[in-house]
């Protein structure tokens, strides 16, 4: 049972759990409501104010999940399948919090988790065999913790000179105003145009009076068709719920396309046929349009060919040749987190939307007035930076997380992130991690990967109770064997030819690994094996 008064020490002694969850976003909601159903004393700590995680930061305008609303949530209480009612095709951010809000309340999950809660320091005690987690609340002890902290949850904000000298607000997509922002009337600049740039920069044209957006690397970005959810097919998939959630764990994605995958080859295809499927996708908008051929992410000809199909796509849709010509990538396709837009591009046929190319111009500096590139000041009244994420380790990194010996993560980790499974670090006792690197997590929808984390977190828990085991880490040549498996794994794709943060390449100084493993279900096959043989690579004590 807990000690302390529930809330941090406060100079009262440390609170003392079994399992301490960092992180109440969808992963620790349900790792809380799994371990209480399994009578372990838990608590949640949340440096927000309420749950839902990246649903609760990323308020941006236009933000909506690129996974269709009704593969997009829970799977584990059928009861809770039936009685939620999405609105549209892909949910927008505003209905994905109310839905985490609707969880945390049926399941009464909020007394178990403490708002306002930012963990600083985590280390292990190797005498106690437990945690001490300080946070600006007070100590907890565990013996165990869940780092349910999300893969992007760590805003990357830019440093560029003068930054501080900027007269006017500015924005980060990742943490944006609760109360909103009315951009009415206003010059606006949106540095950045990455997934959440595609979906805000439309919508905030369509509010302000001036808009010039600074992009430095275009991206390919796919319709997604976004439109009221039919009722008919909202029924549908309540009635056949169980055998559809079965499909999604089959797939790679963890999510049923809308039309088969195609499993020839692209480049072999007539060009009438090519065009003709590759059409019927783009009209059906979403992630089947990367399915039409069964090896767009693993050759580089038959990935030209579909890539080329969108830049004539661009080419038709926006009218000014030289600016069709900055919005269109030359790299490989969907070697990023593939975008899906509403009217991205035609936004740029606008004549109150600019595009600055900062690719081999970047920006100068940032002044009083605005935003300086090559020379010549663009004049704004606020700048939103649409900059992404430390990606997958930022926020595990921040928490300055020490292991046996006083082993720091961040030196563990100086040459890339090293796990097993993506569920453990050697060094770090009785830690696991959901999503972590290693694991499929972005490579994926995202909640079906994090219920098959959090359903083998709870079984190992279980079985270290049954057994009297007081600790549990991976074997360092298991971490190791790991490691070069998932990279094997992502060198037989293209995903590794981009400088995408799937390597952290977006973070200056960061050490450019392939993190996420590619293909779900093989994962799952792996993680029950390795449970179920005595969790074979890691130690039991």
């Amino acid at each position: 049972m807990s000690s302390g008064d529930g809330a941090g020490s406060n100079g009262r002694g440390a609170s003392e759990h079994e399992v301490v969850i960092v992180g109440a976003g969808f992963a620790g909601m349900y790792m809380l409501h799994k371990l209480r159903g399994l009578g372990f004393d838990t608590v949640v700590l949340e440096r927000a104010d309420g749950v839902g995680g990246t649903w609760y930061w990323n308020r941006y305008p236009g933000a909506r999940c690129d996974v269709e609303s009704m593969q997009y949530s829970y799977s584990f209480d059928p009861e809770l399948e039936q009685e939620w009612s999405w609105s549209e095709r892909y949910s927008g951010q505003p209905e994905i919090l109310r839905y985490a809000n609707h969880v945390a309340e049926r399941y009464d999950l909020r007394r178990d988790i403490r708002f306002g809660t930012t963990v600083a320091q985590v280390d292990w005690d190797d005498d106690a065999r437990q945690w001490r987690l300080q946070t600006d609340r007070g100590e907890y002890r565990a013996r165990f913790v869940v780092m349910a902290t999300g893969c992007l949850s760590t805003a990357n904000v830019p440093q560029f000179e003068g930054a501080e000298t900027f007269g006017g607000p500015t924005y980060h997509t990742g943490r944006w105003p609760h109360e909103g922002v009315d951009f009415s009337g206003q010059s606006v600049a949106v540095i950045g145009t990455g997934s959440s740039a595609v979906q805000a920069i439309p919508v905030i044209a369509a509010q302000c009076r001036k808009l010039t957006v600074f992009q430095r690397t275009p991206n390919y970005s796919v319709p997604a068709r976004n439109e009221p959810l039919d009722p008919a097919e909202q029924a549908k998939w309540k009635a056949n719920y169980r055998e559809l959630r079965a499909k999604m764990f089959a797939e790679r994605a963890a999510m049923v396309q809308r039309l088969p995958d195609g499993e020839d080859p692209a480049k072999e295809a007539g060009d009438d046929e090519f065009c003709q499927r590759m059409e019927q996708r783009w009209e059906v908008g979403g992630f089947t349009f990367y399915r039409a051929y069964g090896d767009i992410a693993l050759d580089p000809e038959s990935n030209n060919r579909v890539a080329e199909f969108v830049r004539n796509k661009i080419a038709g849709i926006v009218h000014d040749p030289e600016v069709a010509a900055k919005l269109t990538p030359h790299n490989t396709i969907a070697c990023k987190r593939p975008c899906l837009d509403t009217h991205y591009y035609e936004t740029f046929n606008q004549p109150h939307v600019d595009l600055v190319d900062v690719s081999e111009t970047p920006i100068e500096r940032i002044c009083e007035a605005g935003v300086v590139v090559d020379g010549r000041e663009y004049p704004v009244d606020g700048i939103v930076y649409a900059t992404g994420f430390d990606a997958m380790t930022g926020t595990l990194l921040r928490m300055n997380v020490t292991g046996r010996g006083g082993m720091r993560l961040a030196d563990h980790w100086d040459a890339g992130p090293r796990t097993y499974l993506g569920l453990g670090v050697a060094g770090f006792p009785n830690m696991f991690t959901v999503s972590g690197p290693g694991s499929p997590s972005v490579l994926t929808n995202m909640i079906p990967s994090i219920e098959q984390h959090v359903d083998w977190i709870a079984r190992c828990l279980v079985d270290l109770r049954e057994r009297g085991a007081a600790t549990i880490e991976p074997e360092p040549h298991a971490e190791a064997y790991w490691v070069d498996y998932v990279n094997a794994v992502a060198d037989l794709t293209l995903y590794p030819t981009c400088n995408s943060w799937y390597l952290g390449a977006n973070i200056p100084g960061k050490t450019r690994v392939f993190m996420p493993l590619p293909g779900f279900p093989p994962y799952v096959e792996i993680c029950e094996d390795v449970a179920s043989d005595n969790y074979r690579g890691f130690v039991l004590t």
